[in-house]
């Protein structure tokens, strides 16, 4: 992997994008079969799977908890010595950085153990991330978890003693569908099983994605809906009879990819990705985005083919992005290009995550001249292409990415527009290494495309 500078300029396409793009796997099952595998009855391989920091964060922290995993990164494979359930060391401290995924999961982890004493924590950012939710319904079912200095946050310490037998756990996960999930793949550890109660609305692909993967792993879930929603899970041993789990290429990464003929015209080839139909992930449904502004998308067997033609028109849109919210900053940073206005909805959960996703995309699109209505849950970006033009032409805009991984990818995008017409890099990214979290080598990828394209 190529070293970044702390300021990176982004090469323009001269030529339309062509070629076929690998796409590394997805950080959302990867670490969800990571835990199921730790909690199987002897030895799983997970292949296709993504390494990068928040896996690694995740792959870290089962050692630590006494798992053995091992890892080749040449050949894409973690390989995950279950424990039938049980974790091996009663003592350990565990640090989460800024991986959300890892630190629902491994917290709902430790609390089912029977006993021990588990302590948690991250980064500041990761401090101020969302946990009261999952930290209450745990509560519930018997274990004991210290908040060291504000209630609902990061740090923690847990003493657990099992989850308790026949429990009901009322969740509210509106602020992180993560919560939800991270309760549903411990509730089989229950020696009777849990019946969990939903008392908010929940952004639905990440949690069918959770439950789905628990099925591929012999968990059998049940809901009820009348007169409130339950799910029953009942107390069970994960079992994978063929020993490995194919992980998807990630579909949030693959969005980068599938925009970028929309910004150079030509066409991409994305081997591997699934689409609507078949895969696991809710982001997926980005193509059906791209397909609103413009882009021809061919969802074959095995691949997803995007192409655009200059001569077609890429048209602003009105969308709700609740359900795949991991895209929004790819639309929001390439909307100086389009026609029209665009309003981006339902994102106000995403001032929650790495950074303030909305505030940061306000801040940036500011910078390079754009109008922009910034709301809770909301923006509105009215393009104004004369004045981007404008910045770029009196020298390089670079944008602040908040060492938030979207940032950098999604404004990467934009910049391979040949806004000046003679090939000349206009726009470059700070911190570029912050694709490190889920995609390290973004820039390799995206610079390979650009070889392939100007042959």
């Amino acid at each position: 992997m190529t070293p970044l500078p702390d300021v990176l300029p982004i090469k323009p396409f001269t030529r339309p994008a062509r070629g076929e793009v690998t796409l590394p796997g997805s950080k959302s099952i990867t670490n969800r079969a990571l835990l199921l595998a730790a909690l199987c009855d002897g030895p799983v391989t997970l292949t296709g799977a993504l390494f990068s920091e928040d896996t690694e964060i995740m792959a870290e922290s089962l050692r630590r908890l006494g798992f053995t995993v091992k890892e080749d990164q040449p050949g894409k494979t973690i390989s995950v010595e279950g424990r039938g359930g049980q974790i091996p060391n009663e003592k350990a401290e565990l640090f989460v950085g800024n991986a959300g995924t890892a630190a629902r999961f491994l917290t709902a982890l430790c609390a089912a153990a029977p006993r021990g004493v588990y302590k948690l924590d991250g980064v500041p950012q990761m401090r101020k991330r969302p946990m009261k939710g999952l930290i209450d319904a745990l509560r519930r079912l018997g274990a004991e978890i210290r908040c060291l200095e504000e209630e609902g946050f990061f740090p923690l310490e847990i003493y657990p003693h099992g989850l308790k037998e026949l429990s009901q756990a009322k969740i509210d996960s509106s602020e992180s569908s993560q919560l939800l999930s991270a309760l549903l793949m411990v509730a089989p550890l229950s020696h009777s099983g849990v019946f969990i109660e939903l008392s908010s609305e929940v952004r639905r692909p990440f949690v069918r994605m959770t439950t789905k993967i628990m099925e591929d792993f012999g968990i059998l879930i049940m809901r009820e809906y009348k007169p409130k929603e339950l799910i029953s899970i009942r107390s069970g041993n994960y079992r994978l009879g063929k020993k490995h789990y194919s992980i998807e290429p990630d579909a949030s990464a693959a969005s980068y990819f599938l925009t970028l003929p929309l910004i150079t015209s030509g066409n991409l080839n994305l081997p591997g990705l699934h689409g609507k139909e078949v895969g696991l992930q809710g982001d997926i449904r980005f193509i059906d985005v791209l397909c609103m502004i413009g882009e021809k998308i061919d969802e074959g067997k095995g691949y997803v083919a995007v192409e655009f033609s200059p001569n077609e028109k890429r048209r602003g849109l009105n969308e709700n992005f609740r359900e795949f919210s991991d895209t929004f900053l790819t639309l929001a940073a390439i909307s100086p290009l389009l026609e029209g206005t665009t309003t981006i909805t339902g994102i106000a959960h995403t001032r929650k995550q790495e950074t303030d996703r909305v505030a940061g995309a306000a801040r940036e699109l500011k910078k390079l001249g754009q109008d922009v209505v910034e709301e809770e849950d909301s923006l509105t970006l009215t393009p104004n292409l004369n004045e981007l033009r404008k910045r770029a032409a009196e020298g390089m805009i670079e944008i602040e990415t908040y060492n938030d991984h979207r940032f950098a990818m999604s404004f990467a995008i934009l910049g391979c527009h040949d806004l000046l017409g003679n090939g000349r890099p206009w726009l470059a990214i700070k911190n570029p290494a912050c694709c490190a979290k889920t995609f390290p080598n973004f820039f390799d990828v995206l610079e390979q495309v650009w070889k392939n394209s100007h042959q």
